[in-house]
């Protein structure tokens, strides 16, 4: 028998399980209704002939006094939908995050040793856009010659081993870049920030792409040396149309490895890595930024050895 609760028409049954408190409060109202406390004053009347022989005239119940009712707890509750909505979408963002955190950290760990089989932005050339993506080739940083290195670092990221993942001064000279073009054509990203997309990310253009880039570079920067992350962007960069790493590109472009390669040769493979997938070495040349590149690396890597 469970207590009475009072209601918008008097006193009703309860029909809800109690638990806790509410629980031993509804033991004891049960125990005063069943007799178990020897107190007449609390004892419901008996029903008397009379009083069954008058229930079709006037119905009959007893109320107990108020200190022993039963109040219902009422359950927490979010002060809106907008708070619970809000509540929600923290939630997902944090463990989104958490997520990506702990598993670049854990892949970039691996990537101290070993080289990585597939990358995100070879998946998604080979599913996503349905191209053939030819196996890569990684290279050991002392296979790749001097000048090539030097190539890279100068026309791609001047400071790379001075930074930490992030060049502020790149960002805020790309952003006066491409205000006065009217378009975003520079990014200022450093070769870190290049190999974070290149392993983790898909080529969509996005502020949350910037985002998690940022997220991942500044682990390369934490977890692997700079010469680490310099022979990874050689072996995994993308240089054409399913074609990763220059030891692939030089094959795929020029039909020789890396190592028979001359500087003029060289220096084109470098210049067009701003887009490898629109043109080609041969083709460059249409392309006012990567003419520009070229001639840079022309002059300072070939014409004066």
């Amino acid at each position: 028998m469970l207590p009475l609760v009072r209601g918008d028409a008097g006193y009703r049954r309860r029909t809800e399980p109690y638990k806790g408190q509410a629980l031993l409060e509804a033991r004891l109202a049960r125990a005063i209704y069943a007799g178990l406390i020897l107190d007449p004053a609390l004892r419901p009347p008996p029903k008397t002939q009379h009083a069954r022989s008058c229930a079709s005239e006037q119905p009959w119940f007893w109320a107990p006094p108020p200190e022993l009712l039963v109040h219902e707890p009422q359950p927490p509750r979010c002060r809106g939908r907008a708070l619970c909505l809000a509540r929600a979408t923290f939630a997902l963002i944090l463990g989104a995050h958490l997520f990506y955190l702990l598993a670049t950290a854990l892949l970039i760990t691996a990537y101290r040793r070993i080289d990585p089989a597939c990358t995100v932005l070879m998946a998604y050339r080979a599913w996503g856009n349905g191209w053939k993506v030819t196996p890569p080739r990684p290279v050991k940083l002392s296979a790749v010659p001097s000048h090539v290195k030097r190539m890279l670092v100068a026309v791609e990221d001047n400071k790379f081993y001075e930074h930490h993942g992030l060049d502020f001064e790149a960002v805020k000279r790309a952003k006066e870049i491409n205000a006065r073009l009217g378009r975003p054509l520079y990014g200022g990203s450093t070769l870190t920030m290049q190999l974070a997309r290149t392993l983790f990310l898909v080529p969509e253009k996005s502020y949350l792409r910037k985002y998690l880039e940022v997220i991942a570079a500044l682990e390369l920067e934490l977890i692997l040396p700079k010469e680490r992350i310099l022979e990874l962007y050689f072996g995994y960069a993308e240089w054409g149309k399913g074609v990763f790493g220059i030891e692939a590109a030089a094959r795929a472009h020029y039909g020789r490895p890396l190592a028979q390669l001359s500087r003029d040769e060289a220096a084109r493979l470098v210049a067009l890595l701003s887009s490898p997938i629109k043109y080609k070495p041969s083709t460059l040349e249409r392309s006012a930024i990567l003419r520009s590149r070229y001639l840079f690396l022309a002059r300072r890597f070939v014409e004066r050895g």
